[in-house]
């Protein structure tokens, strides 16, 4: 079974969006789906 998913709203600055589009397409993801990644790989290492 998928995780549950939540949408939220956040606002980002102007660069940071452009990086990440950049950044999800080159790893053929969407933006929500490379942001959760990138969250995930932040909170496993903190751990």
């Amino acid at each position: 079974m998928r995780p549950l998913k939540e949408k939220v709203s956040i606002t980002l600055d102007s660069d940071i969006v452009n990086e990440i589009k950049h950044l999800a397409e080159e790893d053929d993801r969407s933006f929500s789906q490379y942001v959760n990644k990138v969250l995930k790989e932040h909170i496993a290492k903190k751990e």
